[in-house]
């Protein structure tokens, strides 16, 4: 009688199909399908355990006050990768000006706080208003001609680069390269449960997490919303159903600009304002995005909190200086496994 390995040996054995990439052959595992067909349950499992082993080295309180200042960082992620997915999902556009929307935010709240002595809410409403203006004139008239002229992706890439080395350099020139800072009080914390925090990351990830929570809601269940959901799966069929897509391109650029705006007000306050603000979070950004599915807002919301987290969370393990870093790891490791996301399709929203 033949000997047979027990088939819960038998399944974690690599298959043997000669021939067969062993990438290819290591995807047959069944904890590897499993996977695949859950990633989002497999990405909170390798989190949960993250956690469950920082807690048992570093401390609850310790992991606790970190992840706490993480989520500061988290919703400006969030912020700014929800308008970059938009404008992708929509358009199909790799905006990489969407970092110095950040930086040209960040300066209009300046010139209201600190240049006219305006109160900080004034300031962030202008930044948002004046922000959006830009991206809807950006659209009517760069966006949209080139479009119309059937400009490829390489085309509108290239442009996207050199718009924000336009807006980057603009910026240097009018305002200088020195760093400024907007009238907000880092000194002030608020203590609960055994945690400190300053007053104004607390400020910035209440905030920041009701406008994503708005923002989710306008894409769920608004008309607006259900339209944008549309022109992302196919922009001419959504066109010949009747819907008047210019408009819905028009807000969609309001919205992603808009929260742009604001992401770069909070990153000013937080850190300090100059011109390469923008570009020292785009990174994360992008790894935000890619991280939730390219072009899928909800992923975007969720993965820009995440890895705001976990980059704060690097810094037991890294000098803080270099926890940016960990945006780069994150996205090559992405990339690599699940170059979709964890979070759904690419090219949905």
């Amino acid at each position: 009688m033949r000997y047979r390995p027990a088939r819960a040996m038998e399944a974690q054995t690599v298959p043997d199909r000669p021939g067969l990439p062993l990438r290819e052959r290591l995807r047959e595992l069944p904890p590897v399908q499993a996977a695949a067909r859950n990633p989002q349950a497999a990405a909170a499992a390798v989190i949960g355990a993250f956690v469950v082993a920082l807690i048992v080295g570093e401390g609850l309180q310790e992991v606790a006050q970190r992840g706490l200042t993480g989520l500061s960082n988290g919703a400006i992620y969030a912020l700014g990768a929800v308008g970059l997915t938009l404008v992708y999902g929509i358009l199909k556009l790799v905006n990489f000006a969407h970092g110095d929307f950040l930086t040209f935010g960040a300066y209009m709240a300046f010139i209201v706080n600190i240049s006219w002595g305006g109160p900080l809410v004034l300031a962030i409403l202008f930044a948002i208003a004046v922000t959006a203006l830009l991206g809807v004139a950006l659209e009517k008239a760069m966006w949209g001609p080139m479009r119309a002229r059937g400009a490829g992706t390489l085309q509108l890439l290239l442009m996207a680069i050199g718009l924000a080395l336009v807006i980057r350099y603009v910026i240097q020139f009018a305002f200088g390269t020195e760093l400024r800072q907007l009238d907000v009080n880092n000194t002030a914390t608020a203590d609960f449960l055994g945690l400190s925090i300053g007053r104004t990351f607390l400020v910035v990830i209440g905030v920041g997490f009701v406008v994503l929570l708005a923002t989710g809601l306008m894409l769920r269940y608004t008309l607006l919303g259900k339209r944008m959901r549309a022109l992302s799966d196919n922009l001419e069929l959504a066109e010949t159903s009747g819907i008047d897509t210019s408009r819905v391109i028009l807000y969609t650029w309001v919205f992603a600009a808009g929260s742009a705006g604001l992401a770069g007000v909070f990153a000013g306050a937080v850190t300090q304002v100059q011109p390469e603000l923008g570009f020292e979070f785009l990174l994360p950004i992008f790894a935000a995005v890619v991280l939730g599915g390219i072009g899928n807002a909800f992923g975007a919301l969720a993965s820009g909190i995440i890895l705001g987290v976990v980059i704060e969370w690097s810094t037991f393990f890294i000098d803080p200086g270099f926890k940016l870093g960990v945006g780069f790891l994150v996205l090559i490791i992405v990339l690599v496994v699940r170059p979709q996301g964890i979070f759904g399709q690419a090219r949905t929203v």
